[in-house]
C-alpha cells in the first residue's frame, strides 16, 4: 500500500461522512414537513455506505440514500389541512435524538479521518526534511 493510497481512503471517508451529515441536516430541517411533492409527510433518509476499492487500499463511498420505511408519527389534529378523514396528521418519521446521535457519530468519523490526513501530512513534511 502506497502513501497516497492511504490518503485516498481517508479522503473518500471524508466525502462520505460529509454527505451523511448533509442528509442528517436535511432530516432535521424537515422534521415537521407534513406534505412533500409526493403528497405525503417527509420520510427520513438514510445513507448507505459501501467499500470503494482502490489500487491497494479500500475506501468508502455512498452507494445510495434510502427512505426509512418506519411508520409516520400520527397526531390527532382535526383542524390541520393535512389531516386524514379521522382527523390524524402524519408527521415525519424523524426522531431528533436519533438524528443527533447519528450526527455526532458522523462528526467523530470526519474528525478521525481529518486527523489521519494531518498525520500523513506530518510524515510527508518530515520525509522532505530528511
Amino acid at each position: 500500500m502506497g502513501f497516497f493510497d492511504a490518503l485516498d481512503a481517508s479522503a473518500s471517508a471524508l466525502t462520505a461522512q460529509r454527505l451523511r451529515m448533509d442528509t442528517i441536516s436535511g432530516n432535521l430541517a424537515n422534521s415537521n414537513t407534513t406534505r412533500t411533492a409526493k403528497g405525503e409527510a417527509f420520510r427520513r433518509e438514510m445513507v448507505v455506505f459501501e467499500s470503494s476499492p482502490g489500487r491497494h487500499a479500500t475506501g468508502v463511498r455512498v452507494s445510495k440514500i434510502v427512505d426509512d420505511p418506519s411508520p409516520f408519527r400520527m397526531a390527532y389534529e382535526p383542524g390541520h389541512p393535512d389531516a386524514n378523514k379521522d382527523g390524524y396528521v402524519a408527521y415525519p418519521n424523524v426522531n431528533p435524538v436519533t438524528e443527533m446521535v447519528d450526527l455526532i457519530s458522523a462528526s467523530r468519523s470526519y474528525e478521525a479521518n481529518t486527523a489521519v490526513i494531518g498525520a500523513f501530512k506530518g510524515i510527508a513534511q518530515k520525509a522532505t526534511e530528511i
